[in-house]
């Protein structure tokens, strides 16, 4: 058996090798085994509190598992990926059995799309299942694109780079306390993410109204965002956050804001279906989708140690 070898810095070779072999293995399996964030850090350099666990067998990777140990309540989290040509050969058990050991037995690992065989794994090395993300998807046709409704006083602008990072990443914060990975996004997360070549601030919407006390002094306090996202080889559009401050709750943000991306989706980038991830237990926000037509397409599975 091929030893695994856990580094904290991956050479240019290794990230290479590690973006051919989730790129492969996403095109038999019909689902990348790494998320974006995963191949974001990947290839973002040095990152305190992750690690790369790469397996070699004959020199080729046959192997590879990303450990992120930034969020700071949570276990960390882990992804793996296992070559399709040598699976069945236990190296999804070894980068399994490492992962634990690296964790210290506090583990979260996802299963991207349910598999069969990475459900059996995470069962096999003792782990829970304790959290369902659901891919929802709709055609864009036939949607209220025209009923868009906004509470008084409040508007809506396009994101500008470089002026408001610092309000988004609060207020990101503040609507996903309770969502590990999303609301731990800090500024090189989010700048990584700008460089993408699919980032487009024209989809990237913001709810404002007048701050408190800024009469006359152009200040604006935001309230929510819909932050939009085109998958291009797939023709999808992808609700990709949609996040509404909590002083904000009730006001009928989270519809409006839905209804404007799609609508841009749709109409400014020709995009014909709509898609977006949600937690089978975020019960306001899959009613908000189901009774936008939007129906579960597939899911993401994610099981921890009991530890």
């Amino acid at each position: 058996m091929s030893d695994v070898v856990v580094l904290d810095e991956v050479s240019a070779t290794d990230v290479r090798d590690a973006q051919e072999l989730i790129a492969l293995a996403a095109r038999v399996d019909g689902q990348a085994a790494v998320s974006e964030q995963g191949r974001l850090l990947l290839r973002g350099g040095p990152r305190e509190g992750v690690r790369h666990l790469l397996l070699r067998h004959k020199g080729e990777l046959v192997g590879y598992a990303l450990l992120d140990g930034t969020e700071p309540v949570e276990a960390p989290s882990a992804e793996l990926v296992v070559h399709p040509a040598h699976r069945g050969r236990r190296y999804g058990r070894s980068l399994g059995e490492t992962l634990l050991a690296e964790s210290g037995n506090r583990l979260r690992v996802w299963a991207h799309g349910g598999h069969p065989a990475a459900r059996h794994l995470a069962q096999s090395l003792g782990l829970t299942l304790f959290r369902e993300l659901r891919q929802l998807r709709r055609p864009l046709g036939g949607l209220p694109l025209d009923d868009i409704r906004w509470p008084v006083g409040v508007t809506v602008r396009t994101f500008v780079p470089g002026k408001d990072e610092e309000a988004w990443l609060a207020v990101n914060a503040a609507a996903f306390a309770h969502h590990p990975e999303q609301g731990s996004l800090g500024m090189r997360d989010l700048l990584a993410r700008q460089a993408e070549p699919w980032f487009d601030p024209h989809g990237f919407f913001l709810a404002v109204r007048a701050a408190p006390g800024a009469a006359g002094g152009g200040g604006e306090e935001l309230l929510g965002f819909h932050w939009t996202k085109v998958h291009s080889a797939e023709g999808l559009g992808e609700i990709y956050v949609l996040g509404i401050a909590p002083q904000a709750q009730g006001l009928g943000l989270g519809r409006a804001l839905t209804l404007t991306g799609l609508r841009y989706l749709a109409r400014d980038r020709g995009i014909a279906t709509g898609m977006l991830y949600v937690d089978a237990d975020n019960t306001a926000a899959v009613r908000l989708y189901e009774g936008l037509g939007f129906r579960t397409h597939e899911t993401d599975l994610m099981y921890r140690t009991e530890s």
